[in-house]
């Protein structure tokens, strides 16, 4: 009987934002469902996830999707955290989207995030001179040449990684900053928009790996007149979607202002050195929605507007935002 690999992939305890970690199972024969693969240990005292004199946590595998990795039929299994007990751990944001999702399941959730990163090569991001900087920003965004694009063959890999685990990957594009690229999940439900970020994020990782650079999500990745990067995310209930929905989106609009902080508290990380109101940003400390504004909290695209229905999209989540806190927490302000 052949054996086949399981990539187990789960979010630490790290703080303020969790990493991405990861170790292989291997297995005899080939796994046809979920149900077909084991829960499995580890020591959560390495991942700041236990005690060292009680260390134990337990991987609960929740989603899998061929590895287009190692390829065959050896799989990306991703978990959720558990107590060695069987409760849900601490660390463990996407069993609270879980209740979420379910208890407002009516109302039919979409979610397409937009994940911008950086590229380094060492301490520079990558293209960079050693110790100094590139041309100002204006023709990187989207760009094409040598003297503006700098990972695309990475970018490229990563794009067919995702495509070739079944993600529902929408786009690539390089953003404003040398260095710094974008690519979209979605529209997705919750809980797999959830998976599939954080899947399309360990592909990142692990294919930059190969190349000898690493991709960083943090907000403001450099200081001073450069792009930060975040993670747009954009929304839509089944009422927002259909004929008057308009109406509906700007009354989530409402309740969003009024929630504006206790977003802010989940939406990632040092994300006041991103949202200063430069940059295509509205300032951390303001929150206002328009249409077509890319400097404003929520976007209402302009589609949206001319069809009188569609989504909003909340330019505040950083790059390193969690996806399952995001999702969990947009449902409970909108639709409760």
């Amino acid at each position: 009987m052949s054996k086949v690999r399981l990539e187990y992939i789960w979010m630490d305890g790290h703080k303020p934002t969790q990493k991405l970690r990861s170790k292989t199972k291997v297995m005899e024969g080939i796994i046809d469902s979920l149900e077909d693969i084991p829960d499995w240990g580890f020591d959560g005292s390495s991942t700041n996830q236990a005690e060292g004199n009680n260390s134990d946590c337990l991987l609960k595998p929740v989603c899998k999707v061929p590895d287009p990795i190692r390829g065959g039929h050896d799989l990306l299994v991703l978990c959720e955290v558990m107590n060695a007990d069987g409760t849900v751990h601490s660390s463990n944001s996407r069993a609270e989207l879980r209740k979420v999702s379910e208890k407002f399941k009516d109302q039919k959730a979409w979610f397409g995030i937009e994940q911008e990163y950086t590229l380094f090569d060492g301490r520079n991001p990558l293209g960079w001179p050693e110790g100094g900087y590139p041309a100002p920003q204006g023709p990187f965004y989207c760009g094409v040449g040598a003297d503006e694009v700098y990972g695309r063959d990475i970018v490229e890999e990563h794009l067919q990684l995702c495509i070739d685990a079944g993600l529902e990957i929408s786009g690539i594009n390089a953003e404003v900053m040398p260095g710094q690229w974008e690519y979209q999940i979605g529209p997705l439900s919750p809980l797999e928009s959830g998976d599939q970020m954080w899947l399309s994020r360990w592909l990142l990782y692990r294919i930059a790996e190969d190349y000898g650079v690493s991709a960083t999500l943090h907000p403001k990745p450099i200081k001073g007149d450069w792009n930060g990067a975040g993670a747009h995310t954009n929304f839509s209930t089944r009422f927002m979607r259909e004929e008057g929905g308009l109406k509906v989106i700007k009354d989530a609009c409402e309740k969003l202002s009024k929630n504006h902080d206790e977003h802010i508290a989940v939406y990632g990380a040092h994300n006041e050195e991103r949202l200063t109101g430069l940059h295509e940003t509205c300032s951390i400390k303001e929150f206002r929605y328009a249409v077509s504004d890319r400097g404003a909290s929520i976007r209402i695209p302009m589609q949206t507007a001319n069809d009188g229905f569609g989504y909003l999209e909340d330019r505040r989540p950083s790059a390193n935002m969690d996806p399952y806190q995001v999702c969990a927490i947009l449902i409970k302000t909108t639709c409760g």
